[in-house]
């Protein structure tokens, strides 16, 4: 039987949901353990003599993936052949800008583009949250003050969705589903409350999806998080935080961490805030992690 070219665009655990050449959309399982395919992979499938199902048979060359260390320290690949990453924050819950720096040091390593999405702009933020959103654009990244409830700078976050496929990731809480809902004008994702105990968001989108937008292009929703980190080496970390790796291209040392070491251009320019201390400070955590799970897998 010849095997069908398809799309992958929702995942239930071992079961999947393919769109077809055709435009149809079908249901598949996976063929042995080996082949664990994500949203937005191409995988080869053919039907299942006697059943509505098909079987994905292969897994097509990844252009890029979107990753995280799990709790064993192996690598997990959450999404592929992503165009570009927006992350969403909000004034509720709090936002932990670490983990909107480590999503955008995944785009950087992945080649895809990225921007910060601050939803809930309805509600009061505070200077802080103006003071990053404005350091991100200061170093070349959109950033969107948006509301999908009041529909406040919607058509700008349409605009950055509008061609190929993107992934919107953050807290659980900060609005995704509102915001996909508001883009796809209707409610067929699930929006996530607040809880009133902790604070924190609620996790409702179990599985990843795949949606065409109206105006065009494709959203992959992904489940709310708490924490994220990318799977990277060390070495790769710095690349991940382009203001940082371009002043460090002028010291003194060129295998220099930016930490302790004499003649660092970065320590100098986050000395003179040419270099966000938070930005740096972020970075320095990360390393700090990175290289703490690198030593955990050997």
């Amino acid at each position: 039987m010849t095997a069908t070219a398809a799309l992958v665009v929702a995942t239930y655990s071992r079961r999947m949901q393919l769109l077809l050449p055709d435009g149809r959309r079908i249901d598949a399982r996976i063929k042995g353990k080996r082949v664990k395919p994500v949203c937005g992979d191409r995988v080869e499938a053919e039907p299942i003599p006697g059943e509505t199902d098909w079987l994905i048979t292969a897994l097509c060359d990844r252009r890029n993936e979107l990753t995280r260390p799990n709790l064993r320290g192996r690598v997990e690949v959450l999404a592929a052949n992503i165009d570009r990453i927006l992350v969403m924050a909000a004034p509720a819950p709090d936002p932990e800008w670490s983990i909107v720096d480590r999503y955008l040091c995944a785009a950087e390593l992945i080649d895809a583009g990225a921007a910060v999405i601050f939803n809930k702009a309805d509600l009061p933020a505070g200077q802080s949250a103006d003071e990053v959103l404005d350091d991100y654009a200061r170093i070349g990244y959109h950033a969107v003050r948006c509301s999908a409830k009041t529909g406040l700078n919607m058509d700008a976050v349409a605009t950055l969705l509008r061609d190929g496929v993107s992934i919107i990731v953050g807290q659980s809480g900060v609005g995704k589903s509102s915001l996909i809902n508001r883009l796809l004008q209707d409610d067929r994702q699930r929006v996530a409350t607040i809880s009133e105990k902790s604070g924190e968001g609620r996790h409702t989108t179990v599985n990843s999806a795949m949606l065409q937008l109206p105006g065009g292009g494709a959203v992959i929703d992904s489940p709310g998080v708490r924490d994220y980190a990318p799977a990277l080496q060390p070495g790769e970390v710095v690349v991940g935080y382009r203001e940082i790796a371009a002043a460090g291209r002028d010291c003194r040392f060129a295998n220099c961490r930016h930490l302790r070491e004499p003649g660092c251009a970065v320590k100098a320019a986050v000395e003179t805030a040419a270099i966000s201390k938070r930005r740096y400070d972020s970075y320095r955590h990360l390393l700090a992690l990175t290289e703490k799970l690198t030593r955990k897998q050997f």
